[in-house]
């Protein structure tokens, strides 16, 4: 990274000078102003690049915080000693800052500061120097995994959201493993939980915590992997560091979810993970749903199933109706119940033309009937006349050459029959 440019006027001596990649060097008998000559020396610190970026260890003295939030403090060994700045930006991100007499080791660039004339170190990281070593080599580690890929989020696996069988990667006396064990009971209590025990903290952590991983891999219905450990200092976790840990978490056939340390902790296997969470039990948190949230899901998931039910149901009521009418429209039933109507219209107008028809033969009988009575021998017996009748043939007798003295006769007036005796025939004369 190179520094500021100087000004114009000093940028104009420096081309009389000669090119940069030889070195600059100060034109003879010229008097320079103080100013031009600090520029020159920044000009050369800014443009030396094993100065922009490096690591220095010592102690710190003058420690101090100013209020505008910036970190001054020197930092010295036994021969020499450097003021260090450290702006107010980068002292918020740290996770650690040193106090007067600590050892530490600072990472930044040296350039100078004009107004003051003297040289400093700008600081953007600090680090205790009993784990200088480490967090440079953890630096160093993180930096090649990432460059293999090992970090990619593309690679990055989702969580099953309804595990039912949890590898866990854990020390079996650690108090993580109680911690995990309670909020997965609280939380998913269908789960179950496999565990793989392994050293967590330790020269021979490193290789357990690879077994334990390849172990679960095993086991086909396994959801997740849940690789767990306690805070501690950067040498507690530092088996979660290792290289071959990294690996194996990518090599993993099945998700896997870190929990080392407290929230401001990350190692390795966090970065290679699928899934980092702060701490042991908030990977058992980010591992299983909560049930009391799925019980609200599933009691709104009911009511928004009822609504649409009810809004189906509605909606095909209408439909229903629709058609409905539809058919009632274009059904044969209306036609049969027209066609039924006219029946019944035929009906009626032959029954009337029946009854016109019977009523007329019924007058026209009693015409007859009383032409009939008019003309009925009975009619003429009710006026005084007889008849008539040979007892042996039955013939009416209708002239009296028809009968003789002797013949017997029966003879019929109005109101009965009675029988006689002819005695003489004699003939009327007509008038």
């Amino acid at each position: 990274m190179r520094g500021k440019s100087l000004d114009d006027e000093w940028g104009q001596q420096l081309s009389m000078w000669g090119s940069p990649q030889a070195g600059p060097s100060l034109p003879a008998m010229q008097i320079y102003r103080v100013s031009q000559i600090t520029a020159y020396i920044k000009g050369l610190f800014d443009s030396d690049y094993a100065l922009q970026d490096l690591w220095l260890e010592g102690e710190v003295s003058n420690y101090s915080r100013a209020a505008s939030g910036h970190v001054y403090f020197t930092l010295k060994d036994e021969e020499a000693q450097i003021r260090c700045v450290m702006w107010r930006s980068q002292a918020e991100r740290q996770a650690y800052l040193p106090q007067n007499g600590e050892a530490i080791i600072a990472h930044g660039r040296i350039s100078v500061y004009e107004a003051g004339g003297r040289y400093q170190l700008y600081v953007d990281d600090i680090q205790p120097a009993g784990a200088g070593l480490l967090y440079l080599q953890f630096e160093a580690l993180k930096e090649r995994l990432a460059a293999e890929g090992l970090f990619d989020v593309e690679r990055k696996r989702p969580l099953p959201p309804f595990p039912r069988r949890l590898g866990l990667v854990t020390s079996p006396t650690a108090a993580a493993l109680r911690d995990i064990v309670n909020v997965l009971r609280r939380r998913y209590p269908l789960v179950e939980v496999v565990l793989s025990p392994t050293l967590v903290q330790g020269d021979e952590a490193p290789s357990q915590i690879v077994a334990a991983i390849k172990a679960l891999n095993q086991h086909t219905d396994m959801d997740a992997i849940i690789v767990a450990r306690g805070g501690g200092s950067l040498e507690d976790l530092w088996a979660f560091n290792d290289e071959r840990v990294a690996r194996a978490i990518y090599a993993s056939q099945i998700p896997v979810v870190t929990g080392v340390g407290h929230e401001t902790d990350f190692t390795i296997a966090d970065f290679v993970a699928d899934v980092r969470a702060p701490t042991p039990s908030a990977a058992a948190e980010v591992a299983v749903p909560d049930r009391q949230e799925l019980r609200g899901a599933v009691e709104n998931w009911r009511g928004r199933l009822v609504q649409l039910m009810r809004g189906r149901i509605e909606e095909g009521r209408r439909a229903l109706q629709y058609r409905e009418q539809i058919l009632r429209r274009f059904s044969p039933q209306a036609q049969i119940d027209s066609y039924r109507q006219r029946i019944d219209d035929l009906m009626h107008s032959a029954l009337a033309g029946l009854k016109h028809h019977l009523a007329l033969a019924r007058e026209r009988l009693r015409t007859l009937d009383s032409q009939l009575q008019t003309l009925s021998p009975l009619a003429t017996l009710e006026r005084g006349y007889a008849i008539a009748r040979h007892l042996g043939t039955g013939k009416v007798v209708r002239s009296i050459a028809q009968v003789g003295a002797g013949d017997r006769l029966e003879v019929r007036v109005s109101d009965g029959q009675f029988e006689s005796t002819v005695e003489a025939a004699q003939q009327c004369r007509q008038t």
